[in-house]
């Protein structure tokens, strides 16, 4: 079944969401978003699922964006911890 529609790559979906593709790969593994596999195991996703989302027709909107709420200021991560320093040890051993 051939839509015609255009898949787009994980960066150009990132492009447009303005985030990480990183963060569009952990969307499409956690059903936030549609995803097809290439033979080749790589994810493409639906421009027109991609663009409902975007306009607020999708499953998402501005109070629930795919990637969750939105980082809190400072912290970079959206979680309310800071980044630990690289090589630091949680509970300070």
């Amino acid at each position: 079944m051939d839509t015609g529609d255009r898949l787009l790559t994980p960066g150009e979906v990132a492009a447009l969401f303005r985030v990480d593709p990183k963060t569009v790969t952990r969307w499409a593994a956690a059903g936030r978003i549609g995803s097809i596999r290439t033979p080749g195991g790589h994810r493409r996703f639906r421009e027109s699922e991609v663009r409902a989302l975007l306009e607020g027709e999708g499953e998402f909107d501005e109070d629930n964006p795919p990637g969750g709420p939105a980082p809190q200021p400072g912290t970079g991560t959206g979680t309310g911890t800071a980044p630990r320093a690289a090589g630091s040890r949680p509970g300070g051993y």
